[in-house]
């Protein structure tokens, strides 16, 4: 397979790079400001590669042309548990990924955000973000508005006049679970493609659903035989899903659905110990008392997938960082079992406290699914060898188009 080279932002505790650099991805560089996340990714993967720097004082020049750009611009100011800024937030990092798109011409890009960035009230700045991603040499003036460079965007793409290099931009909200990952994590994930390279891509098929998990629950009985154990109380499941295994009792067939079931915390983490105060298994795997439930934070519920796992610890509003098993019980996930849900290997460290590991944990992208979005692309680019021979041949080098 070609040596493929990679440039990553924001690369938080390294979820994204690790999916990718599974599949043979040579990341030059992993770019993140949070010196935390630095001593996580420092000790996982080559020190050398590890920057830590805030993103407005890197230089991609540096670096020339790379054939695939990725990471995940912060969240905060599109996040529904924040202030909702959007762009008018000295946090919103999209304008630098635009920038190192502009500055190292890759042959394809991927960039995971909240679904939060999908809100109706951002659905103009989200436009935005879209055509530049499509012009990366569209660049804004200085002094001008977002709105203007917005308004000069639209003008290029309805003129058909643009020369320059242009990106086929397409963007989807996943679920994780729908991928076999034991969470239900909701994400807009970005993917550009360069024009020129003439490939056509869409994003992976679900192999996953809850209908197929309530089948082998409730139809066939298998999850339970295979965890050996009896089936809990209905009550235990959210409305949501208790209303989806009352209608399949109902409606039972001869067939049994065609996804896999999605995987749940128990299919997860049934073979780890309980955990301790000493840490005995595993310095990550340490047990945090003073888990409460109360309306609203009712924890994630052990014979499902688990909800979002979120950045940060006790103060997580919707509980979603407390597991719950059948007869009520909640407790902390221990930030083990946290990098476990987010699909990353056991020998994988994260270093911190539990809180800032858990901070680091909760923003990180599934490893599995980041190797799966990556498989993907590798497999429509660069597994042809014609497609692979027009990416590494560099488009010239052009100043401002318009």
């Amino acid at each position: 397979m070609a040596n493929i080279s990679s440039l990553e932002l924001f690369s938080g505790a390294g979820g994204l790079a690790l999916g990718m650099s599974q599949r043979g991805i040579h990341h030059e560089a992993l770019v993140e400001w949070d010196k935390d996340a630095c001593n996580t990714l420092r000790h996982n993967f080559d020190s050398k590669i590890v920057h830590n720097v805030d993103v407005n004082d890197f230089d991609f020049g540096d670096y020339g042309h790379v054939d695939l750009i990725a990471g995940g611009p912060p969240c905060q100011p599109f996040s529904l548990g924040g202030k909702h800024q959007g762009s008018n937030d000295l946090r919103d990092m999209f304008p630098h990924a635009c920038r190192a798109i502009s500055e190292c011409t890759p042959a394809a890009f991927v960039f995971e955000n909240v679904k939060g960035l999908l809100r109706k009230s951002f659905s103009s700045y989200f436009e935005y973000i879209i055509l530049r991603l499509t012009y990366p040499e569209i660049t804004l003036k200085e002094s001008e508005s977002w709105e203007g460079h917005l308004t000069r965007l639209e003008q290029i793409q309805t003129s058909q006049k643009y020369e320059g290099v242009k990106y086929n931009v397409v963007y989807r909200l996943i679920d994780a679970a729908d991928y076999g990952i034991p969470q239900r994590r909701e994400r807009v994930v970005i993917v550009g493609i360069r024009d020129d390279l003439k490939v056509e891509w869409s994003f992976p098929e679900k192999t996953h659903s809850l209908e197929a998990l309530i089948w082998s629950q409730f139809v066939t009985g298998e999850y339970w035989e295979r965890h050996g154990i009896e089936a809990p109380p209905l009550s235990c499941y959210d409305k949501r899903t208790l209303a989806i295994i009352n209608k399949m009792k109902r409606q039972t067939s001869f067939f049994p659905p065609e996804k896999k079931a999605w995987k749940t915390i128990r299919d997860q983490l049934s073979e780890l110990p309980y955990p301790n105060k000493m840490g005995s298994f595993h310095p990550e795997h340490i047990l945090r008392e003073g888990a409460r439930v109360y309306p609203g934070h009712t924890g994630s519920f052990i014979d499902l997938p688990s909800k979002t796992i979120k950045a940060g610890g006790h103060g997580v509003p919707g509980g979603e960082n407390m597991l719950k098993t059948s007869d009520g019980t909640v407790r902390y996930y221990t930030t083990y079992e946290a990098k476990l849900l987010q699909t990353f290997p056991r020998e994988y460290r994260i270093l911190g406290s539990w809180t800032e590991s858990m901070r680091q944990v909760g923003n990180a992208v599934p490893v599995e699914l980041a190797n799966i979005m990556t498989n993907s692309l590798v497999d429509q680019i660069w597994s042809n060898r014609d497609t692979y021979k027009r990416v590494h041949s560099q488009p010239e080098d052009r100043s401002e188009i318009c």
